[in-house]
């Protein structure tokens, strides 16, 4: 009798709007911050620099206003942020994004979100909550070093899409795994039908 043959899990298809960093930088300092040998300062600095990466590649299509600037020989056009935007910091671990994010975007609005993992039931609790009522940006991004759970995230986009669908997008600069990122994409369609 022959063995039964194994079947393999399909493999994972990228969704068409999903920017995964694949730049070199990003991609050596998550194998540092990935190594269990990585000492604690050392973490805190990898996280700093890689919000700076990926809240740089997160800004990519932001749209922009023209503005005059004045230079030292002439007036000429610069460009400014037109896009109102948010950060959302998952607490705790999302505070290290934090104050990257907010070097590159000063003037974002900044709110906060709590949960942690009932360890009984797995799924995540919200314990505080300090997001608008409705929505104010026409960016947010969500804070979080990296998405272990992907029923926390996809809590995140439930409790957000409403607020964000109206004027804007909501972005995760993090890193993922697949199956993270199914559970998302499936989260917002299904918040999406409603």
């Amino acid at each position: 009798m022959p063995d039964p043959v194994e079947s393999s899990p399909p493999p994972f298809v990228r969704p068409a709007n999903l920017h995964v960093s694949e730049h070199p930088a990003v991609l050596h300092k998550l194998a540092l911050l990935r190594d269990e040998r990585t000492e604690p300062k050392k973490f805190r600095e990898l996280v700093r620099e890689i919000s700076w990466l990926i809240g740089y590649e997160a800004l990519a299509d932001a749209h922009l206003d023209v503005v005059r600037v004045r230079t030292p020989l002439e007036m000429t056009d610069g460009a400014r942020l037109a896009d109102r935007i948010g950060l959302i910091p998952i607490l705790r671990a999302g505070l290290g994004m934090l104050d990257a994010m907010l070097e590159l975007m000063p003037t974002a609005q900044v709110w906060h979100l709590g949960l942690f993992r009932d360890e009984r039931t797995l799924r995540p609790v919200e314990y505080y909550n300090k997001l608008p009522d409705s929505a104010t940006v026409d960016l947010c991004l969500i804070l979080v070093i990296l998405f272990i759970l992907a029923a926390m995230t996809v809590r995140t986009l439930l409790y957000l899409y409403p607020r964000v669908r109206s004027t804007g997008t909501a972005r995760m600069p993090a890193s993922a795994p697949p199956d993270m990122v199914e559970s998302a994409r499936d989260a917002v369609r299904t918040t999406q039908h409603q």
